[in-house]
């Protein structure tokens, strides 16, 4: 099972698990997951940019990454 840290690069988090990771980026209004500049961002710049608490984007991110899937 795959972790992140507030250190991860959104890149590498979507490389890890697109379908768990997309939605809760998408769901912080983060709309560009595509673009160059999001992908060389951290989580934790990437919450900052959306007002959003890194350690719970964090915590959401990992439950998201170890939850069994169908």
């Amino acid at each position: 099972m795959a972790q992140v840290t507030k250190n991860t690069l959104i890149g590498e988090l979507l490389n890890i698990d697109p379908d768990a990771a997309a939605p809760v980026l998408l769901g912080i209004g983060m709309h560009c997951l595509g673009c160059p500049a999001s992908q060389s961002e951290t989580i934790e710049e990437a919450a900052a940019v959306h007002g959003v608490d890194a350690d719970e984007l964090v915590k959401t991110l990992n439950e998201k990454l170890s939850a069994p899937r169908a």
